[in-house]
């Protein structure tokens, strides 16, 4: 029985929704994008920025209008999120505490412009009660890493 991938993820300037699609293709995953409201975040990445820590400091995360799919059909999940202002975009949340019952492997990508700052650290906060198996270490090859997450 094939191993089935799920790659979801949030993109502010299409370019962590390019990384996903690379994978997804690359890895025969389905593909799954996470979309707010058009009016939750700014145009400006500066504004956007300031959004998203207000949402974080106030704990008002946005809802998804994706419809998720069953999601323990799923044997790994890849999550791929920009990094905003050292942490993942905040939908990336509205994700993690839908998916609380999932039983298999997660892992997360992310794109960033400098630094990846406490991407690491605040993706497993949020993600918790769930064991996040692996954060990509921007050094390595992207793919590289997802297959070694996967044959784990």
């Amino acid at each position: 029985m094939t191993k089935k991938i799920l790659i979801t993820y949030y993109s502010w300037s299409n370019t962590t929704k390019q990384v996903a699609k690379n994978l997804a293709q690359a890895l025969n995953a389905d593909l799954l994008e996470l979309k707010v409201k058009d009016d939750v975040f700014s145009p400006d990445m500066y504004e956007t920025s300031a959004i998203a820590k207000a949402q974080i400091k106030t704990k008002n995360f946005p809802a998804l209008l994706t419809k998720l799919p069953e999601i323990s059909q799923y044997e790994t999940i890849l999550v791929g999120s920009p990094v905003w202002s050292g942490a993942p975009a905040t939908p990336i949340y509205s994700f993690l505490k839908q998916i609380t019952n999932f039983k298999g492997k997660l892992a997360t990508f992310y794109t960033d412009v400098g630094s990846a700052g406490d991407y690491s650290k605040i993706f497993k906060t949020w993600a918790a009660p769930l064991t996040v198996e692996a954060v990509y270490p921007k050094e390595k090859n992207i793919l590289t890493w997802a297959k070694e997450v996967i044959q784990k």
